[in-house]
């Protein structure tokens, strides 16, 4: 079989589900440590690998929010987000919506302004710097319940306030004990003020979760959604209205929402016409990236180089990236992809 990751090194690539914090590389998270000594987390890159071995998702959860109490001032925000388009950049991810948690960080003393500031000077600066365009999904920690909604909806929707960069509106965290309807008022608030609807939904509980995202908050993509091909109305429903699941395989086997990678069920996802687009999620916490990834989907769905190709243009339609930087990015693959062959 044809080696295709340098194919994948150079492939001009969009990514749609992957968390600002949980994007900090070993170095950082390491120097981030350094700064607050008063953390649990280990200063020493190498202890990272130990620190985020998890043995189930609320173990998972538990470690992300220890390494979120590391980013506490403004500083630490800009450089955390600076420092992860340069990870993207390396990876040739021309475009990524990054999902941000605001609440994690105003409710530890980070004053709100000074943190919109932050991520959009590293936002310019990355573009100016990579070329990789960033652009922002506010999230609600789902266990911080309804004062992190309300504070998340605030955030994200009063002018002057709300940042440049943002176009849609998340829900993460745990999912069992945490129903998505309570939800619905923020979401159709977000929603009124023109961003779009990402939350994850059927990742450790079944598709009633992902039917609840689509029904009470109107998901456009569902972060996760593995559980979806559980239902096969619901998988129905997904092709033909183009919700796109963001599936990220190696988060779900870290976190033990799937057993095994050949379990995992990708391969059925797109067999019922569903648009799926390949994500990294958190990646120096699963030990990944999204090159590794889509290595990963070429393997569990038998890919090789055009199809690689087509699941990147996957990730390009799904977004919510203009209609010309559409086409530009779509454009860059094609090109890229029919040169590569050409050789």
């Amino acid at each position: 079989m044809t080696d295709l990751h340098p194919f994948i090194a150079g492939l001009p690539k969009a990514e749609l589900h992957v968390h600002h914090v949980g994007s900090a590389s070993p170095r950082i998270v390491a120097e981030l440590a350094a700064r607050h000594p008063d953390s649990k987390v280990p200063t020493d890159p190498e202890a990272l690998a130990d620190y985020f071995t998890f043995t189930d998702f609320a173990h998972f959860i538990d470690v992300y929010l220890s390494v979120v109490d590391l980013v506490r001032t403004p500083e630490d925000v800009r450089l955390l987000t600076f420092e992860v388009a340069r990870d993207m950049a390396r990876q040739n991810i021309r475009y990524a919506e990054l999902t941000i948690t605001p609440y994690s960080s105003t409710r530890r003393g980070i004053e709100e302004r000074a943190f919109m500031a932050a991520i959009e000077d590293a936002r310019k600066a990355a573009e100016a710097q990579f070329g990789t365009v960033l652009r922002w999904c506010f999230d609600i920690p789902g266990e911080a319940g309804l004062e992190a909604a309300e504070e998340t909806a605030r955030l994200a929707t009063t002018d002057g306030l709300r940042p440049e960069g943002l176009v849609s509106f998340g829900l993460g965290g745990p999912e069992i004990g945490v129903p998505r309807p309570q939800f619905k008022p923020y979401f159709d608030r977000a929603r009124a003020a023109g961003l779009r609807s990402v939350p994850h939904a059927g990742e450790t509980t079944g598709p009633e979760t992902v039917w609840d995202a689509i029904r009470e908050l109107g998901a456009e993509r569902i972060g996760h959604g593995t559980s979806s091909v559980q239902d096969p109305e619901l998988l129905a429903y997904l092709a033909e209205h183009r919700i796109a699941l963001e599936v990220c395989p190696t988060s779900n086997i870290a976190t033990r929402a799937v057993a095994t990678l050949d379990e995992h069920p990708i391969g059925r996802m797109v067999d019922a016409g569903v648009l799926v687009t390949v994500n990294s999620d958190d990646p120096p916490m699963f030990g990944t990236d999204l090159n590794s990834e889509y290595a990963v989907a070429a393997r569990l769905l038998g890919l090789d180089e055009r199809g690689l190709a087509a699941l990147a243009r996957n990730a390009v339609e799904a977004s919510f990236l203009d209609a010309a930087g559409k086409a530009r990015i779509s454009g860059e693959i094609d090109a890229y992809t029919e040169g590569w062959l050409a050789r």
